[in-house]
């Protein structure tokens, strides 16, 4: 455990030596900065019309914070793959790695240190976001989504497969193979997903059934629409009200696949690193 957390820490300097969590900051704050000013005039825009119901107001305002929560779950998915997409492939392509394999420490700390540093780092910046995006939806119009406490820890959970994907790819693969192998599975999950929906609605079980096996390849996007499923009223979920409103909603042993699907990745990546000639 201590040589585990020792090569976190090690990890964690090395991060903020290379500023990449400033320029993460940076992004985040800008980012929270265009959605509060979006979200301040639209609001302001409403206001004096004076047209709006008291249902048709709440319709809105869940819109436009899921679009923020939504916008929030793709910078914490691009922090998750990319933050740590280096962090062993380029160390065992520079020759830095075989300074800590040829000292008394485990493989298997060294994976799992980095793994731990860096899904702190990724919660603390999913965390920043997506309570931002809340923070202001409060602050502006006192509105928070319903199903929170369930839907962010959903999208943790995305951010979470992704970091080990990316985790577990550095110890076979290069730098930038690493990179393009996560972001095609976020994306062939992305365009199944899709297919699923459009399926639904047309009642096309082909259609269906391919987004369920894409599903089961990368069940990333299948978080992000349990979670967006649990952050508005089920009748709005049901009428498909908004963009973010899934005709197909994941069921809950999705959340035990993709679970598993962590666990069996990172399994493959330590058990890889350690048969690696370095």
């Amino acid at each position: 455990m201590r040589d585990l957390l020792t090569i976190s820490r090690l990890t964690l300097a090395e991060a903020m030596r290379r500023r990449i969590l400033t320029a993460a900051v940076i992004c985040g704050a800008a980012f929270l900065v265009l959605f509060a000013a979006g979200f301040f005039f639209v609001l302001r825009e409403t206001r004096a019309e004076h047209s709006m119901s008291l249902i048709e107001r709440r319709v809105m305002l869940n819109i436009l914070t899921l679009a923020g929560l939504y916008a929030a779950h793709l910078l914490v998915v691009m922090m998750a793959v990319l933050l740590p997409v280096d962090t062993l492939a380029g160390e065992i392509a520079s020759g830095v790695i075989q300074t800590l394999a040829a000292k008394p420490v485990r493989r298997r700390d060294i994976v799992l240190g980095k793994w731990l540093d860096h899904w702190v780092v990724m919660a603390g910046y999913a965390l920043l976001l997506a309570g931002g995006v809340l923070l202001i939806a409060w602050s502006l119009a006192r509105f928070t989504p319903p199903g929170i406490e369930r839907g962010l820890p959903l999208i943790l959970a995305e951010g979470t497969l992704l970091l080990t994907l990316s985790i577990a790819g550095g110890t076979r693969l290069s730098t930038v193979t690493n990179g393009m192998l996560a972001f095609g599975l976020f994306g062939l999950a992305f365009i199944g997903n899709f297919i699923e929906q459009v399926g639904t609605m047309a009642d096309n079980q082909a259609a269906r059934y391919v987004g369920t096996v894409a599903s089961l390849i990368m069940p990333s996007e299948a978080l992000w629409q349990l979670a967006a499923a649990q952050m508005q009223p089920t009748l709005m979920r049901q009428l498909g009200a908004t963009p973010f409103s899934p005709l197909s909603v994941p069921s809950a042993a999705m959340v035990w696949w993709a679970a598993g699907y962590a666990v069996v990745v990172l399994a493959i990546g330590l058990r890889a690193f350690q048969r690696r000639a370095l």
